[in-house]
């Protein structure tokens, strides 16, 4: 299922800030050179992120799910100069990627990879986060939610990516696969928190924004 008119989003990301060249190239190179590059967020999800960032006034941020970079690119571009944001990747390949094109664009310095298990990473932390971007294997969403609530400010902002996985969530329980099954009960886990504000959205594949 297409969640967003095609045309319709090309015309939005004509409408919206031009990415730079770097994020162009970093785009390319995933597409040509890493399995599963549909992973990636494009421009319009990426300028999304980037005023979000701005919007909150964001300082820190933590993201669990670097793959090539591009949202973090995106996410460091919103930070002031002396700002940080602590990326957190299973795959060493992905994060050497990330890095090398980290270190072309001069946000690169304001991001820290965390390498290993998201959850080992996490528990190493501490907060207090501005801003939250998950977007890594669902089946670990409501855990990874979970773990950084705590280390959000007062509120903060938490993203979290694919929440409508392609249309599936529609789809009858018995044909959903493992990470179908991940995201609708990460779905209902977020439902049920009445105290948090919340709204998903149907930016590409959905995303749900929660205000901590």
């Amino acid at each position: 299922m297409d969640i967003a008119n095609k045309q319709l989003e090309q015309y939005a990301v004509a409408h919206s800030s031009k990415v730079p060249e770097l994020m162009d190239d970093l785009r390319e190179f995933t597409f040509s050179n890493v399995a599963l590059p549909q992973m990636q967020v494009g421009p319009l999800e990426g300028n999304f992120l980037k005023v979000l960032a701005r919007i909150t006034g964001a300082k820190r941020i933590v993201e669990v799910g670097t793959f090539t970079g591009y949202s973090g690119l995106m996410l460091a571009s919103g930070l002031p100069d002396d700002g940080e944001l602590i990326t957190c990747e299973l795959d060493p390949e992905n994060a050497r990627i990330a890095r090398t094109f980290f270190d072309r664009s001069p946000h690169g310095h304001k991001i820290h990879i965390k390498l290993g298990p998201a959850w080992e990473s996490l528990a190493g932390l501490s907060g207090p986060f501005d801003m939250a971007f998950i977007d890594a294997d669902k089946v670990g969403y409501i855990g990874y939610f979970d773990q950084i609530r705590p280390m959000m400010r007062p509120g903060g902002l938490m993203v979290v990516d694919n929440v409508l996985w392609s249309g599936e969530v529609l789809s009858e329980q018995s044909e959903q696969s493992e990470s179908t099954q991940a995201i609708v009960a990460f779905n209902k886990h977020i439902t049920q928190l009445a105290e948090l504000d919340k709204v998903m959205i149907t930016l590409r594949d959905g995303m749900t924004l929660v205000v901590t």
